[in-house]
């Protein structure tokens, strides 16, 4: 089974109530589309930095991403997770506010995971950043994950005809 990394946008939109902005309420809607449909054709792995952040904020809304994950693996951090985050990080690719979207590759690169799946447009499935995430990634002899999100994993579905 492929392998996917869910970065903490996914469980945020899944358990948001509906938004008022038409793009976004689309989006809410593709993400629990893909959750139901085709998540269970996937092996789904979080972080501790995914828990950090979907366990912050408003209270309740926090419990509803927290459970939403649970039951969910959790990856362990281990030196090339720390390796590539820092390189991520020290290179300029990302942002000195991106730290957690570094991380996020890191765990998903260093783990070998098929997909990282998100809606962080800037600064994760961005496809003007793709490119100097492989190089970084293959220099260091990892393989970079298909970074997407929900309605392209869903486009992988297999259809009736």
């Amino acid at each position: 089974m492929e392998s996917v990394y869910l970065e903490t946008t996914i469980v945020s939109y899944l358990t948001a109530s509906p938004a008022r902005d038409v793009l976004v309420a689309a989006n809410q809607l593709l993400t629990r589309q893909w959750w139901t449909e085709a998540r269970p054709q996937f092996d789904c792995f979080i972080s501790d930095a995914v828990l950090q952040e979907a366990g912050a904020g408003d209270p309740a809304a926090a419990a509803k991403r927290l459970a939403a994950l649970h039951g969910v693996p959790k990856l362990p951090p281990d030196e090339d997770v720390e390796s590539l985050n820092r390189d991520f990080l020290t290179t300029g690719i990302f942002p000195a506010t991106a730290v957690r979207d570094a991380t996020h590759l890191a765990f998903a690169t260093a783990h070998g995971l098929d997909y990282l799946l998100t809606w962080n447009c800037q600064h994760l499935a961005n496809a003007r950043l793709w490119r100097r995430f492989d190089e970084l990634a293959s220099r260091r002899g990892f393989h970079l994950p298909r970074i997407c999100t929900p309605a392209e994993l869903l486009g992988e579905l297999p259809h009736d005809e």
